[in-house]
């Protein structure tokens, strides 16, 4: 089985976690384990307007619960903010953003998403708002028509570029990088080579390995290899950490056992055998045999 070096479980705490978060963490302890490879916990706190301690500390919370363990980052709320923020960061996203600046690889815009919408765009700009004094973000100029990334399943894989991240936000209007930005940067900082994440981040995946591929200081990250997975839905919607009623914190204090969690996490992924903790897990999931379709 092939060696990675390091996964990571990135958690924005911007909402208590639902069930789709804790499968998705538990597959991934589990990968990393079958691959030798280590777990960073990675806490993406950017966007402090949306940042809550009690959505930090249900992280750990959640983790603890499920008897995930971790060997790189933060073990505490305060231990986060002080020596793990992303806003410690932030010389190393502007230099990255200068470099692409540069380069000549983005121009400034700052059409609102009502505008793009009302234009008829996916993403891009309108030109109008060149006309205007407002502050703008910086955005990328060109994007390619197909592009090669590293796939668990398939290995290297040439796939056609999503539309909906043409011309995509890399620093947004208050200055801060994109999310886009700030993973890529983030991932080769703490030496990532294998991200577990949902099928809803392929356009995501996608656009991250084409923005790596243009710089020589991002350029690590496009040797990276992805893992997609299916996603916990409700009513045909992906969850929503808005929707209190599947955070783990409202299942736990209705009595959800970690044991019950892990079951049903074995049932999504599909496993036929019955499973009640993070090693019975590990043991019988076969991650060919439940990637999401690539």
């Amino acid at each position: 089985m092939q060696p990675f070096h390091k996964t990571r479980l990135a958690p924005t705490p911007s909402g208590f976690l639902h069930l789709g978060n804790a499968f998705s963490f538990i597959l991934t302890a589990a990968i990393a384990s079958k691959h030798g490879a280590s777990i960073l916990l990675r806490i993406d706190d950017l966007d402090r307007s949306r940042v809550k301690r009690e959505y930090l500390a249900d992280i750990f919370d959640t983790l603890t619960f499920l008897d995930i363990d971790w060997d790189e980052g933060p073990r505490t709320v305060n231990e986060t903010l002080k020596s793990y923020s992303q806003h410690r960061r932030l010389a190393l996203y502007k230099e990255s953003i200068s470099e692409l600046n540069a380069k000549g690889f983005l121009f400034p815009c700052a059409c609102s998403r009502k505008d793009l919408a009302s234009a008829g765009l996916l993403g891009g700009c309108t030109g109008r708002c060149q006309t205007k004094e407002e502050p703008f973000a910086l955005k990328l100029k060109e994007c390619p028509e197909r592009l090669a990334i590293h796939l668990y399943a398939s290995g290297i894989s040439y796939l056609p570029y999503p539309k909906s991240t043409s011309q995509f936000i890399v620093q947004k209007k208050d200055g801060l990088p994109s999310y886009h930005l700030a993973s890529v940067v983030d991932d080769i900082h703490f030496g990532v080579d294998l991200v577990v994440r949902g099928k809803d981040l392929w356009d995501s995946s996608l656009a991250q390995v084409y923005l790596a591929s243009l710089t020589h200081g991002l350029q690590p990250y496009t040797a990276t290899t992805f893992f997609h997975h299916s996603l916990v839905t409700e009513n045909g919607a992906k969850l929503s950490k808005s929707a209190g009623h599947t955070s783990i914190q409202h299942l736990r204090k209705k009595g959800l056992s970690k044991e019950a969690m892990y079951q049903q996490a074995g049932a999504f992924f599909g496993l036929q055998e019955k499973v009640s903790n993070l090693q019975e897990f590990t043991q019988v999931v076969h991650p060919m045999r439940i990637i999401g379709t690539e």
